[in-house]
C-alpha cells in the first residue's frame, strides 16, 4: 500500500509540473518581441581610414525591437519600443527601420510598408518562397525549444533560423516564413544582423489588430527592386549592403 501511495503521488507531481510548464500549451496567437542586433564594425572596412575614423563616432552595435502579433494564419511586423546605438553616418536613418509587413499565410500574401529615405512604398505581393534545409541542431529562445533550418535566398545571402512547433503559426519576424511552426531567431552571418525573439506573450489577438499597412507608394516586389536600384546605381559598394537591408 505504502509503495502504492508513493507511486501515486509521483505521478500526480510529475503531472502538475507538466501542467505548470510554460510551453505546455501549444499556442495559436499571441505576441513576440523581438531584438534586432546589427554589428555595425564587422560591416565597416577595417583597412580603411575612414571606417577607424566612424568607429569612434559609432556604437558597434544597433539594437531596434519589433512586436510580430499573431493568429493562426495571419501575422503583423512592425516597430516597437525604442533601441540603441548610434547609426551609421552614411544613413539618414538605418534601412528597414520602420518596416511594417503584414502576412496573411492562409491566402499566401503579403503587404509591406518600406520607407527608403523619404518615399513610403506599400509592397504587395506573395509570400516569398523559401527553401529550408532542417537540421537536428536545437536551442531554446524565450524559453521555447527550437530546432535549426538554413537556406539561401536572393541567390547568395546564408540564413540560419530557430522555430519552434510550440507555436503553430508558420511566421516569423521581417519576412522570413515557411517552417512548421514559429521562427523565433534569424541570423545572417555575412551581413552580421540577428533577430532574435526577447519574449512571447500569451495573449489574444483579433482581426481588428491585424490590419495591413495602408499608406505608401503601391507597387510589387520587381518593381520596388526597380525602382530602387535605380536609386541607389551611384552608391558604390554600399549600396549592396542597403539593397540587402531593404529587400529582406
Amino acid at each position: 500500500m505504502k509503495i502504492f501511495v508513493a507511486t501515486l503521488l509521483l505521478l500526480l507531481t510529475a503531472g502538475l509540473l507538466q501542467a505548470q510548464a510554460p510551453n505546455a500549451i501549444f499556442l495559436s496567437q499571441g505576441k513576440i518581441e523581438f531584438e534586432k542586433k546589427l554589428n555595425q564594425y564587422a560591416q565597416l572596412d577595417n583597412d580603411d581610414t575612414w571606417s577607424e575614423l566612424q568607429k569612434k563616432t559609432l556604437s558597434q552595435f544597433r539594437i531596434t525591437y519589433f512586436d510580430l502579433m499573431f493568429t493562426r494564419t495571419k501575422t503583423l511586423y512592425k516597430p516597437g519600443r525604442e533601441g540603441s546605438g548610434t547609426a551609421m553616418g552614411w544613413f539618414s536613418e538605418m534601412p528597414a527601420q520602420e518596416n511594417v509587413i503584414y502576412s496573411d499565410l492562409e491566402e499566401e500574401k503579403s503587404v509591406s510598408q518600406k520607407k527608403v529615405f523619404e518615399q513610403l512604398f506599400l509592397v504587395q505581393d506573395s509570400i516569398r518562397r523559401i527553401r529550408w534545409k532542417l537540421t537536428d541542431e536545437t536551442r531554446t529562445i524565450a524559453g521555447f525549444s527550437c530546432r535549426r533550418a538554413n537556406a539561401i535566398i536572393m541567390d547568395s545571402i546564408y540564413v540560419v533560423a530557430f522555430y519552434t512547433d510550440e507555436i503553430l503559426t508558420s511566421g516569423g519576424p521581417e519576412s522570413f516564413s515557411g517552417l512548421p511552426g514559429m521562427i523565433l531567431g534569424v541570423a545572417l552571418p555575412h551581413q552580421h544582423v540577428t533577430w532574435f525573439a526577447t519574449k512571447v506573450e500569451a495573449i489574444n489577438v483579433n482581426d481588428a489588430q491585424l490590419v495591413s499597412p495602408q499608406k505608401g507608394k503601391k507597387t510589387d516586389n520587381a518593381a520596388f527592386k526597380e525602382t530602387v536600384n535605380a536609386a541607389l546605381k551611384d552608391w558604390g559598394k554600399y549600396a549592396q549592403r542597403f539593397l540587402q537591408a531593404i529587400f529582406l
